[in-house]
């Protein structure tokens, strides 16, 4: 592990250095102006944009409560810790860290990490679903004088393709995942093994987590709270962006037009780095409001730096308590997590 966790550091050190490099005498950047546009921001924006980012962190409790209801009834409350945590790691470490959540609540509510593996693999593919559905019905009703208007319909087009793509995959999983399991074992095998090993034990992983669905209503509520969450999760993004009171392109940004700003954020921060991920989050998403928008360059990199802080960075205070609070050492339970899931399903993220 901590030979791929270099490799991945070296790689993203050299690939930041070669961007600055390249671009240092291409854009000109007035830090002055940047500094300015973070003190106007307007702190009341920014704080309901916060607000509406933890809510999403409780509807998180709440899903994977219904998600392990079949077989163990917990309260949301019991969860949330682990939430926090779980993404205080995933801000600090990176993606590495993202079976940190499965991995304390497991032990926080005593069962098999398998199964909650399972459940954070069809809460990920929840969240895809919903937000597609977000992207594609917001999208829809963008009104046809703005610019870029033809790339809006399309990404909307794009993510209820999507949608209906994950719907298929769900239905036949749900069905036949054992067979769709080893297809792929038998397909892939050929290029590598470990890969094919890997991919279909998430396969069933994801059946197991559909099987936690015991009902109709189950998978109703869950629908329900993932769009909800990513719902306000676009109400955190044009909070963020109506913070710059004093740029026009930003502060009377709609709904609709934060959704592509939300999904450049959201493909910046796939390959998250330790701390680096950070500063290329924050690039993506200014370049994106400064093509798609026309905001300044300098404005549009304040509000990247503060759209990481709202929507990635804020949990990192709450998560620090609870760890102190249950006695759990950041580091350490992020490489313990990774090793168990490796040990006990063969997974390599």
């Amino acid at each position: 592990m901590k030979k791929r966790d270099g490799i991945i550091w070296f790689t993203g050190v050299v690939v930041l250095v070669l961007v600055v490099v390249l671009f240092r005498d291409k854009i000109h950047f007035d830090w002055a102006t940047f500094w300015q546009q973070l003190r106007h921001a307007s702190v009341g924006h920014i704080l309901a944009g916060i607000a509406l980012i933890y809510a999403t962190y409780w509807l998180r409790a709440v899903r994977w409560s219904v998600f392990v209801a079949p077989t163990k009834q917990v309260s949301a409350g019991t969860l949330l810790g682990s939430q926090f945590i779980g993404f205080t790691a995933v801000a600090l470490f990176g993606r590495l860290a993202d079976l940190t959540r499965p991995y304390l609540v497991a032990k926080r509510i005593s069962l098999p990490l398998s199964s909650q593996v399972a459940v954070y693999t069809i809460e990920r593919m929840f969240d895809l679903g919903a937000a597609a559905i977000i992207f594609s019905s917001a999208l829809a009703f963008t009104p046809k004088d703005l610019p870029h208007h033809e790339l809006f319909v399309r990404t909307g087009l794009l993510s209820l393709a999507a949608t209906a793509a994950i719907a298929i995959f769900a239905v036949v999983v749900r069905v036949s995942g054992g067979a769709v399991a080893g297809f792929a074992r038998m397909t892939l095998g050929g290029l590598s093994k470990p890969l094919a090993e890997s991919i279909a034990t998430k396969i069933l992983g994801f059946r197991d987590g559909l099987n936690a669905l015991s009902s109709l209503r189950d998978f109703g509520v869950v629908l329900l709270i993932s769009l909800a969450m990513w719902g306000m999760i676009g109400g955190a993004y044009m909070q963020t962006a109506h913070a710059f009171v004093d740029t026009p392109e930003l502060a009377g940004l709609t709904y609709s037009r934060t959704m592509l700003l939300m999904a450049a954020s959201i493909g910046g921060s796939l390959l998250q780095l330790p701390i680096i991920g950070w500063f290329t989050q924050i690039a993506v998403t200014a370049a994106a409001m400064h093509t798609l928008y026309g905001a300044p360059i300098e404005v549009a990199t304040a509000c990247g730096a503060v759209l990481l802080v709202v929507t990635f960075i804020c949990i990192i205070p709450a998560g620090l308590i609870y760890a102190r609070i249950e006695h759990v050492n950041l580091k350490q339970v992020t490489e313990e997590s990774e090793a168990a899931a490796e040990e006990t399903l063969g997974l390599h993220s």
